[in-house]
This record gives C-alpha cells, sequence and structure tokens, in this order.
C-alpha cells in the first residue's frame, strides 16, 4: 500500500505531538518548576541529608540488585536456549510476570511470605533476620520487577550465536567454564549490557513494590521515588519533590545516553 506525502506527513505531527503532551510538556513543566528561583534551591533541596540518604540507598539496592540480576539473567536464560526440560513454558511465563503483575502486589506477597505471619516470618521471630520493612525486603522487591531485562535481552542473542562455537571448544577439550568464559560471554556481551542499562533504570524508577516493603522513614529506609512521594504528600514541599524527582530525571537521562551509545556502539559492529 502505497502511503501518500500528505498522510506521512500527518502520521509524524500526529505522533510528535502525542509525545510532546504525554512526555515532553511534563518533563519541560518539572525543569521550570525546579529551576524558576534559580539552581542554587535545588542544590540546597537535593543535598539535604534526606535527600542524600535517599540517594545512597537507591545506588546501594542498584549496586546489590544488578550482579544478582546478571547472575540469575544469565543462568536462565542459558537454561531456557540451550536446556531440554519440563516445565520450560511454566519458566518462561514466570520471567515475565513482572510485566504483568502489579508492583503494589509484588509487594503484598511479598509481605505475605516474609513478614512476621507469613510463611518465613520465623527468620525474623527466631533468628532476628528482619525482612518486610527493612533493606532485604526492598532489594527482593526490585529484583522481582527487575526479572525479565537480562533475560530477555540475552535469550536472543543466544538464540542467534547458536551452539556451533560452544561445540567446537568442547571438542578441543575446554571444560564448561571455559567455554562460557572464553566463548559465550563475549558473544553476549551487547544483549547482557542492554539488559544491565535497562535493569538499572527499572531499579532507580521503582517506587509501587518497594513501598510496600519500606518503613518509608526519611533518612533511613527512603530512595529517591519515596523521597519524591514523602515530600510531595505528607510534607507538602512541592519545590522539593520537584527537585527530588529532577534528580532522578538527571540519572534516567543518564541511563538512557549510555543505551544511546551502547546500542550504536553495537551497531557498528
Amino acid at each position: 500500500m502505497i502511503v501518500s506525502t500528505r498522510t506521512r506527513i500527518s502520521m509524524r505531527v500526529l505522533a510528535l505531538a502525542y509525545l510532546g503532551i504525554l512526555v515532553a510538556l511534563p518533563i519541560v513543566l518539572i525543569f521550570y518548576r525546579t529551576f524558576e528561583h534559580g539552581f542554587s534551591d535545588f542544590w540546597a533541596s537535593i543535598t539535604t541529608p534526606a535527600a542524600i540518604s535517599a540517594l545512597s540507598l537507591s545506588l546501594l539496592i542498584v549496586a546489590i540488585v544488578v550482579p544478582l540480576n546478571v547472575i540469575f539473567g544469565i543462568a536462565t536464560a542459558l537454561a531456557l536456549v540451550r536446556g531440554r526440560f519440563r516445565g520450560r513454558g511454566i519458566v518462561q511465563a514466570i520471567v515475565d510476570l513482572p510485566f504483568a503483575v502489579s508492583p503494589v502486589v509484588v509487594g503484598v506477597s511479598l509481605i505475605l511470605l516474609w513478614g512476621v505471619d507469613g510463611w518465613f516470618g520465623f527468620l525474623q521471630s527466631s533468628v532476628g533476620f528482619k525482612v518486610i520493612f527493612a533493606l532485604p525486603g526492598m532489594i527482593l522487591a526490585t529484583i522481582f520487577v527487575t526479572l525479565p531485562f537480562v533475560v530477555r535481552e540475552v535469550e536472543p542473542v543466544l538464540h542467534e550465536i547458536g551452539e556451533e562455537q560452544e561445540q567446537a571448544a568442547a571438542t578441543l577439550g575446554a571444560t564448561r567454564w571455559q567455554t562460557f568464559w572464553r566463548i559465550t560471554l563475549p558473544a553476549i556481551r551487547w544483549g547482557l549490557t542492554y539488559g544491565v542499562v535497562l535493569t538499572v533504570a527499572r531499579a532507580l524508577g521503582e517506587f509501587g513494590a518497594v513501598i510496600m516493603v519500606s518503613s518509608n522513614v526519611s533518612g533511613q529506609s527512603q530512595t529517591l521515588t519515596l523521597l519524591v512521594d514523602s515530600r510531595y504528600i505528607d510534607d507538602r514541599n512541592v519545590f522539593g519533590a520537584y527537585s527530588a524527582s529532577t534528580l532522578l530525571m538527571f540519572l534516567a537521562l543518564v541511563t538512557l545516553l549510555l543505551m544511546t551509545v551502547l546500542d550504536r556502539k553495537r551497531t557498528k559492529e
């Protein structure tokens, strides 16, 4: 079907208007409200002890979640692509579950499992290991919502490269670890890197699941997203909420820039 020039232009204008209203306009308004009184006020707002603690906690969660997702994501992708076992479809469905389930439901489920009255509540009552309303619960919630990214980015790359090189390495006497380290990992590095970047972006912006399992105490158990909510809803500090949102936006833009650079480098190769 031949599309006329007028139709193409109309579709582009419609798409740009749609993106402008839903994405560009809110971002511009947030920037305006953040810097309307100057950069010094913004800087003072994001360097308070509560903001620094929220940023540090967000980065700490990312630093813990990303390596765990890399390890289990690669293992799961290898099992799904190279393995032949019963229940493979169930594993595929579990990997995609975070895309379908509301993060709030995830938080409630974690409370039912790890809360004082949950299945594993004995860890807190007998061992003293607190999960819910503590850092471990926030990490578990973030791991769950970021679970699919590494798997879904690595899986198609494994399909693409096939098994010939790995089989050749095995016939030459290489161990499974040597084959993975020297053959498989270099081949999937771009898919893995892309998955890591997506995981970082999702972990930084998670709110629904984390707020359910966090005590949400300022300066102790607030991530940046929880800080935005607390400042806007509880403290009625609109400017502080906009400032924290801008800081989050800056981190998101850095992540987006990194994704773009990596994608261009991967395309050149």
